[in-house]
């Protein structure tokens, strides 16, 4: 979810800045300044504009004063991209915001176009942070705060279900959620989500990893081209393999007879994931582990460019994990 970097949360501030590269919080940020515009004004005019459609002069037309001092809303999108003359512009607007005028800037943050980045957070920009999410945790966190603020409960599992089964397309989790709050009464559980969005469950990366580490070799390559088929990008996998071994380890090297809750809270695992581990570690011994750690790291280094064929990469890596999965011996944990 779009978080906020400095104490001014007013829409309506003479600037906001919303920095990242998240679509959909970027166009979240944009609609949050129009909403809040025309609840003040129901005419103000919004002028959406790309770089290539802002030359210099074009800001400064755009918030000339008018004869009926009517509000109006500029939104400049990849403002990164913008020409230095025209960033010139905006710098001096920054100096002599016009009232009545809320101007928003995407930018996606980095080095490129920092100098305007810097003089909007200078000039007490309303900032909005707009992260890509990379991560499953931060997906995680998404989804929970999507199940908030439609004001319906979601238990963790069903949460977890949907990022497992939908991916990681924002809009795409975001529209989840909100059908099911449509169609649904009440809590939302893993049981629901799954008689939604089972299909899409088959597809995807934690579901590959899944399997591969049950040692399910045909039902995890299976998986993974269904994966690979509907767009899930090959890093997603190999990070979601990585995940699933390491909390192998994890778990198996934790105190014999220690309780879920106290092990969720020593290794950083909700409680309903320690009970599905340990399902999956029965096959495991601790040279397992490492041989499907070292696979998955050749797998990773293959999909980010030291390799011909990713694809390949990630299916020598699901067997690697698959048949690391059977090396249990009675030594073994």
């Amino acid at each position: 979810m779009a978080t906020r970097k400095n104490s001014t949360d007013d829409p309506l501030a003479p600037l906001t800045l919303a920095v990242g590269q998240e679509d959909l919080l970027l166009d979240r940020a944009v609609r949050e300044v129009v909403a809040a515009a025309r609840a003040a004004d129901a005419d103000t005019d919004v002028r959406d504009l790309t770089p290539d459609q802002l030359q210099p002069g074009t800001l400064a037309e755009l918030t000339s004063p008018s004869l009926f001092a009517e509000r109006k809303v500029v939104v400049v999108r990849n403002a990164q991209d913008l020409s230095a003359d025209t960033i010139k512009d905006v710098k001096a607007y920054l100096d002599a915001p016009v009232e009545e005028i809320t101007l928003v800037l995407l930018h996606a943050g980095g080095a490129k176009g920092k100098g305007l980045l810097d003089a909007a957070r200078k000039a007490g920009a309303r900032e909005v942070a707009c992260p890509k999410m990379t991560k499953a945790g931060d997906r995680l966190a998404f989804v929970r705060g999507e199940f908030r603020t439609l004001g319906r409960s979601a238990t963790p599992e069903a949460c977890q279900t949907l990022v497992d089964a939908i991916g990681s397309d924002l809009r795409e989790l975001a529209s989840a959620a909100a059908q099911l709050c449509a169609d649904v009464e009440g809590t939302i559980d893993e049981a629901v989500v799954g008689r939604y969005y089972t299909g899409r469950a088959e597809a995807s990366s934690f579901e590959v990893a899944d399997r591969a580490v049950e040692g399910r070799a045909a039902e995890a390559l299976e998986a993974l081209r269904w994966s690979l088929g509907t767009g899930v990008a090959p890093v997603l996998i190999t990070s979601a393999l990585a995940q699933a071994v390491r909390s192998i380890g994890k778990l198996a090297s934790a105190p014999r007879g220690a309780r879920p809750g106290d092990l969720a809270r020593d290794l950083g695992m909700p409680p309903w994931k320690i009970d599905r581990v340990r399902q999956q570690m029965r096959g495991w011994s601790a040279d397992g582990v490492a041989q499907a750690l070292r696979a998955v790291a050749e797998a990773d280094a293959g999909v980010k460019g030291g390799g011909d064929d990713p694809e390949y990469a990630l299916e020598k890596a699901v067997v690697a994990v698959a048949r690391a999965a059977r090396t249990r011996r009675p030594s073994s944990y």
